[in-house]
């Protein structure tokens, strides 16, 4: 008999939490609007608002642009945006809450028509990345 070691190999996910997250409760989404409002976190905010209202994926949301949502400095009751992987319109209503605080960023960032809704600092990019998006949701 081989007197070789049996090395036994760790899976990666061993002891993780593996899988689809379970969706947000109507609580949770008030604590963290609550933290940003307080935190004065006007974009993160906006962003986390407006992912809530449409429903959108990650890189839908971070190539909107103003005009997609607003006309001049108000925003539009209801978006209709293409939706990039499946190629469909998809219609949305954007709540009065979520108005305020995108007219409040867009006036702080002095945004545009023609500008993305969520710039980035980078300037190899033009808007927020989904790496980026996806920071600012874990945090």
């Amino acid at each position: 008999m081989n007197t070789i070691a049996l090395h036994r190999h760790q899976p990666w996910n061993k002891g993780k939490l593996v899988g689809q997250k379970a969706p947000l409760r109507v609580r949770d989404i008030w604590a963290i609007r609550v933290r940003l409002q307080l935190a004065e976190k006007t974009r993160d905010l906006a962003l986390f608002n407006l992912a809530i209202d449409s429903k959108l994926r990650a890189c839908d949301l971070t190539k909107l642009r103003v005009r997609d949502i607003a006309h001049g400095e108000h925003v539009s009751s209801r978006a209709i945006v293409m939706q990039q992987k499946t190629q469909h319109p998809v219609q949305f209503e954007i709540t009065e809450q979520t108005r305020t605080v995108l007219e409040a960023w867009m006036r702080q960032a002095h945004l545009r028509s023609e500008d993305f809704l969520f710039p980035t600092r980078l300037h190899d990019s033009d808007h927020l990345s989904t790496r980026q998006y996806a920071r600012i949701v874990k945090a």
